[in-house]
């Protein structure tokens, strides 16, 4: 089923709501209005013919400096209908897009990594937090204009576990046998 075969499935379930076919090499894509997101992803998982049932990835992309800045990419699998689907969320730098956590719960993770790395709001997320970067990290790395020449000095400290004679005698003892091989 291609996009536009889609979109004619969800027009009787999600009146008034205008979808936008994407361009796309794999599988359908299907642009979505934020507000909503939630109706159309429950329609998506809940109609019998089409029933993606499993959300495999939360992602964005930055286009930065286009207006809207971000696309939100959800990609969908129709396991019963062997069908895939990738949605996408058009969201400006200060907007904000609702969660789907309540329809796949596991969105949870997959969108707060998504705000740790792009810093975009999923409204009504109940623990949006960091994830992969360190709790006091200034920005979001993935946006195209985060400094990347930043100097950040290491907020953690680990001591070794041995000492330094220790270590370059491993170093000496390893090279010795890589040449003995």
């Amino acid at each position: 089923m291609d996009a536009h075969g889609i979109i004619t499935a969800l027009a009787p379930i999600v009146p008034g709501t205008v979808y936008e076919a994407g361009a796309s090499v794999d599988f359908a894509t299907l642009y979505v209005p934020a507000n909503r997101l939630v109706e159309t992803c429950l329609a998506l998982r809940d109609t019998p013919s089409l029933r993606f049932t499993a959300l495999v990835e939360v992602t964005a992309a930055d286009y930065f400096p286009r207006d809207p800045r971000f696309e939100v990419v959800y990609h969908l699998l129709s396991i019963p209908n062997r069908l895939r689907l990738r949605l996408k969320v058009r969201a400006n730098e200060t907007g904000s897009v609702p969660t789907v956590q309540d329809v796949w719960p596991s969105a949870g993770w997959l969108e707060r990594e998504v705000w740790d790395m792009f810093g975009i709001v999923f409204e009504g997320h109940p623990d949006l937090r960091r994830l992969l970067m360190p709790e006091d990290w200034e920005g979001h790395p993935q946006r195209k204009d985060y400094p990347v020449q930043i100097r950040k000095p290491a907020q953690t400290y680990e001591p070794l576990e041995i000492s330094e004679e220790e270590f370059k005698a491993n170093l000496q003892r390893d090279r010795t046998r890589r040449m003995a091989h």
